[in-house]
């Protein structure tokens, strides 16, 4: 295929600087294969990321649920990266033409770093809207923080719930809303309202029926990731269960928790989950590097960076969210933004690239979808296999339970999560609100306040009035 040129502008090296950008999926397994496939005098690894782990999101759901936990959802790149260098910061600029890269740490000034070859696995930010009320009320759900901080806002609700006397109050308190019908969003409010219904058992004030969920959905069905027949599935199951599910509609407005739907549904809800949708990582606007329409990297199916005419950027190769690669089977399509096909993108260009630095030919990444698997809470789920096996309640949770723990990087959060899942079913999961870690200070800052010095009396200095003067008259 024709290459465009491009110059470059770093020095040469005696050995090979691969620089991955992103450590989540792409960037993790992908540095792991490169580092089984060169030696250390083929090629220098070095990825950089803002976190110093990577998450593995398919398991957040039940981390918000407190199934797993969440320290277990995260692969810390200290320990899965060995043989490999980590900068920790986030990429603000990207100049390829010269090899060079922009790297802005948490702290301290930002810094050029070279390379010789990129990896762009910079995944996918939400996908907003400019809804009043948006921005200052949701909470997103992309994050094992996000996770955190629904479950510890949920359980939080409820507890402050069952000491408030305003029947008004309790019931915006009681009232969650999750905006989103992917598997994101369906995963999310199933996990959590199963949650949600076991810790209410709690507290004698409460009911379960004192819980309302709502999910709202822009288009005609939920899960468009499987079949319809799963997708009607798992709507009559939610709604079975008490879930209000809005298709076909859309969030016009949130502000100050007043939740206004476009059917002209209006309610109260103190917790709103934002899952709808993702959107290619907007740094890779701020870079020479070709993109497309909705702002992803434009690639070929060997995963070299190429612009829309087919000439190949040297030296550079993308994968994930952020990629805007064909699906070769399904021809005109691109390879969906999930983590089944980032995970073995990122390992096929990994094997391409190592092809390339010895004189070898890439090969085209190709993958037919296995399936699907959906948590919908304990001893509940639904998966597709193959396209055309469909599996509902226990085994279907059994399949994504079991998918899932496979695919998670490093056996140490295999054991993890699996000891923790045994220890659930021995005993009930720990549903206690620790919403004070997000903001561990307040209370210090709180006693750290001098008191106000006490005002003392005002000095009277009115005039004495006399005697002599208030004396009556005598004769």
């Amino acid at each position: 295929m024709p290459q465009s040129s491009v110059s470059t502008g770093a020095k040469p090296r005696k050995v090979p600087r691969i620089l991955i950008l992103g450590g989540g999926t792409v960037g993790l397994y992908s540095a792991q294969r490169l580092r089984r496939r060169l030696g250390h005098r083929e090629a220098a690894i070095v990825v950089v990321d803002p976190r110093p782990y990577m998450t593995y999101a398919p398991f957040l759901p039940e981390a918000a649920a407190g199934s797993i936990d969440a320290r277990h959802v995260v692969a810390p790149h200290v320990r899965a990266l060995k043989g490999v260098d980590v900068l920790q910061g986030k990429v603000s600029e990207i100049k390829h033409a010269d090899r060079t890269v922009q790297i802005t740490p948490e702290e301290g000034e930002p810094y050029w770093v070279t390379y010789d070859h990129l990896i762009v696995g910079l995944g996918s930010v939400a996908r907003t809207l400019p809804i009043p009320g948006l921005a200052e009320e949701a909470i997103g759900f992309k994050n094992v923080e996000e996770a955190i901080a629904v479950r510890n806002h949920v359980l939080g609700r409820i507890d402050l719930a069952s000491s408030t006397w305003d029947a008004d109050l309790r019931k915006r308190m009681l009232t969650f809303t999750f905006v989103g019908g992917g598997f994101a969003g369906v995963e999310a409010i199933a996990e959590v309202e199963d949650m949600a219904r076991d810790a209410i058992k709690q507290y004698a004030s409460l009911e379960e029926s004192d819980l309302r969920f709502v999910l709202v959905e822009g288009s005609r069905r939920i899960l468009p990731e499987v079949s319809e027949e799963l997708g009607g599935y798992t709507l009559e199951q939610l709604r079975k269960r008490g879930i209000e599910v809005f298709l076909s509609t859309f969030l016009n407005s949130c502000v100050d928790g007043h939740v206004v739907l476009s059917d002209g549904t209006e309610f109260d809800s103190e917790t709103i989950v934002w899952t709808a949708g993702v959107k290619a990582n907007p740094v890779l606007a701020n870079s020479d590097l070709p993109l497309d329409r909705m702002g992803r990297v434009t690639a070929l199916a060997t995963l070299q960076i190429a612009d829309e005419t087919g000439n190949i950027v040297p030296d550079a190769y993308a994968a994930g969210d952020c990629a805007a690669v064909p699906d070769l089977y399904n021809p005109g399509a691109f390879c969906p933004p999930n983590a089944q096909h980032a995970l073995r993108q990122a390992k096929h260009l990994a094997d391409n690239l190592a092809l390339v630095l010895r004189s070898a030919q890439p090969t085209e990444y190709k993958h037919k979808n296995v399936g699907a698997v959906a948590s919908l809470g304990m001893y509940k789920g639904v998966a597709q296999m193959f396209g055309k096996i469909k599996v509902r309640g226990f085994f279907a949770w059994v399949l994504h339970r079991t998918y899932h723990v496979m695919a998670m990087p490093t056996w140490n959060r295999k054991i993890n999560i699996m000891a923790g899942w045994t220890a659930n079913l021995l005993w009930r999961r720990e549903v206690v609100p620790l919403g004070s870690i997000h903001d561990p200070r307040a209370e210090f800052r709180a006693a750290s306040v001098p008191p106000k010095p006490k005002a003392e009396p005002a000095a009277d200095h009115s005039p004495v009035p006399s005697t002599e003067a208030k004396a009556p008259a005598t004769a």
